[in-house]
């Protein structure tokens, strides 16, 4: 090839490449990035929804409210405990600590009188226990009926309009739970009636 050729080439070679450097940058596409994707946000996760907190046995309901101190200490001195946190069910009528104090005024007798005499403690309570669970709708239901009671005894129920009687106790509080039964409080000490 002469030498003219080559350095035409050449020459028209370096011109190409000059042209396609200046050339409109407008014409070449340039490859689309995707759009980036907004960090996906975690849902929070579920808390398990919290379960009602099982009451305890009609022992610790006694204890945890707090409102029957003599009740309790009666329980225990009989050495009623471990029988009523059994299975049950049962229904305790429950004295407030004003018909405890009535009680032993009108039987002469201290807490402490009461409290050592565990025969008349043990006949006492158990007279105030059913040996079922009868919430109020049932309580209610059981009107002019005599119901026997852990003791054997009976107590009779009457109901006139909102009030309900177990004997001559008005019952003040009804349907407290627990995990072996329930709960009434009653405004007065059930006593047994006489053996004959």
């Amino acid at each position: 090839m002469s030498r003219k050729l080559l350095s035409l080439l050449a020459a028209l070679l370096a011109l190409s490449l000059v042209a396609a450097a200046c050339g409109n940058d407008d014409d070449v596409e340039t490859p689309a990035t995707p759009a980036e994707e907004p960090a996906e946000i975690p849902e929070p996760a579920e808390e398990p929804a919290e379960e009602p907190a099982v009451p305890g046995t009609v022992v610790e309901v006694a204890v945890e409210s707090g409102a029957f101190p003599t009740l309790v200490a009666a329980v225990q001195a009989a050495g009623l405990v471990e029988t009523l946190s059994g299975p049950g069910p049962f229904t305790v009528f429950a004295p407030t600590e004003e018909a405890f104090a009535a009680a032993l005024s009108a039987l002469g007798m201290t807490a402490e009188d009461l409290l050592g005499d565990t025969e008349l403690l043990m006949a006492v309570l158990t007279y105030h226990v059913l040996p079922t669970a009868a919430p109020a709708e049932v309580v209610v239901g059981l009107d002019g009926q005599s119901v026997a009671t852990v003791a054997g005894a009976e107590v009779q129920i009457t109901v006139n309009g909102a009030t309900v009687m177990v004997n001559d106790a008005t019952v003040v509080t009804t349907d407290i739970e627990a995990s072996n039964g329930i709960i009434h409080v009653i405004d007065t000490v059930l006593l047994p009636p006489a053996e004959e």
